[in-house]
């Protein structure tokens, strides 16, 4: 890669990141510290990128003290990390301003991660984004010395997805005079997910078919030569046709077999973690169970409902609980779990909080609501909860049973708490 040509990316870079029109996302980053955000393909970390320049330009930084580089660009070539050093040469012979650096995809140059590390040693300020967890590995983790804050980006909460859809529902009267369109798009959201790109997407399905098989091609096969993609196809379907249930390991290389294309168990094992590595999948551990099956009986949800639609026809129930688990990880991180013993069945738990949810369609039919209610109360004697909720779709009630307060609530209105 020449200098002209760098120089001209640099500055053709400064002119569009400072024009970018943002929809700004519910994000506090500290200042002074260096950043790398991770997650799924299009979850919007570019767009976060753009969010803190904007900030730093109010601030009173230059344009020109922005050192903005998108190593997705078309017109760059494969390189290698001295090239990286390159950049930052051409932007000194260009500027005299010491430069804010904002390195986008940065993980399709090997060995990255000691340029990061030296930058942050010289006392740059960095901003990183990758669409790959490995930048969350222990051996880039080491090398990285704690010199940089990880950040999980996500597809949109549905606040930020009415908000990208003009509904502030913290304006007067929102509810009431947006009610109809918050319905609407609440529906929207729950079927095909909360990528920010979707949003007003007319076709949503061939777009995240694009996007499934950008990730299922580059992100699985490509990145991590895989041969039996066939077989890796038949497990991520099988995976969100269970998506509500627990995964053995075995169980899963059993099914993919089944089919006719053999998968050994130490396959399973690498493909479940190459997609989360890719942030395709999100497994939840079981709080009760012993170590080993914590790692080898997870359940697993898609990071956005869209992706999951994709593989499903009946799809309603499971969307259901993978949007709560979606919501509950991005709020909680790997604070939330499920709860699945001889006493007590709950589908999610977050210990820290003492909140115990439940996911349910409906509770209309006695024996589901019995179900449901009486898994929280077993629940309570053996792990403390102080508070109980039960997601549905539509219904809406308070419940007391055996001295226990149990709310139900409809799914939209649980999503705006959060």
């Amino acid at each position: 890669m020449t200098k002209d040509l760098i120089k001209l990316l640099i500055s053709e870079y400064q002119s569009y990141v400072s024009g970018v029109e943002l929809i700004p996302r519910d994000v506090e980053l500290v200042d002074g510290l260096n950043y790398v955000f991770v997650g799924l393909r299009h979850a919007g970390k570019s767009y976060l990128m753009f969010q803190r320049i904007a900030q730093l330009i109010e601030q009173g930084h230059k344009k020109e003290e922005i050192l903005y580089f998108n190593f997705e660009d078309d017109r760059i070539d494969s390189l290698e990390v001295k090239d990286l050093d390159l950049i930052k040469t051409c932007y000194e012979e260009m500027y005299d301003s010491r430069p804010i650096f904002f390195l986008d995809e940065i993980q399709l140059v090997d060995r990255w991660e000691k340029f990061a590390r030296r930058l942050a040693d010289q006392k740059y300020q960095v901003y990183i984004t990758g669409s790959n967890a490995k930048m969350l590995s222990s051996e880039i983790a080491t090398t990285l010395g704690g010199r940089y804050m990880i950040y999980e980006v996500y597809p949109y909460s549905l606040k930020e997805y009415l908000k990208a859809s003009g509904i502030d529902i913290f304006e007067k009267n929102a509810m009431f005079v947006f009610g109809k369109q918050i319905v609407k798009l609440t529906n929207t959201y729950f079927q095909h997910g909360g990528l920010p790109e979707t949003v007003g997407m007319k076709e949503t399905r061939s777009w995240m078919s694009n996007l499934f098989s950008k990730i299922f091609f580059g992100d699985l096969v490509a990145r991590y030569r895989i041969r039996n993609d066939y077989a890796l196809r038949v497990m991520i379907r099988k995976m969100a046709e269970s998506v509500k249930q627990p995964l053995s390991y075995n169980r899963i290389a059993s099914i993919v077999s089944s089919t006719g294309k053999k998968l050994s168990t130490d396959a399973a094992i690498d493909y479940i973690g190459y997609m989360t590595d890719t942030w395709l999948i999100l497994p939840y551990e079981n709080l009760y169970g012993k170590l080993q099956d914590k790692e080898t009986n997870r359940k697993y949800y898609f990071t956005d409902n869209g992706l999951l639609h994709l593989f499903l026809v009946d799809a309603n129930t499971s969307l259901l609980e993978n949007i709560v688990a979606v919501t509950l990880r991005r709020k909680y991180g790997d604070g939330s779990y499920f709860w699945n013993s001889k006493n007590a069945e709950v589908d999610f738990v977050v210990p820290e909080e003492k909140l115990a949810v439940q996911v349910s369609y409906s509770m209309t039919d006695a024996n589901t609501s019995k179900r449901e209610i009486d898994g929280l109360i077993k629940l309570h004697s053996i792990q403390p909860i102080s508070t109980m909720i039960v997601v549905t779709m539509e219904e809406e009630n308070i419940i007391e049973k055996d001295g226990f307060h149990i709310e139900l609530v409809p799914l939209w209105k649980w999503l705006l708490k959060f």
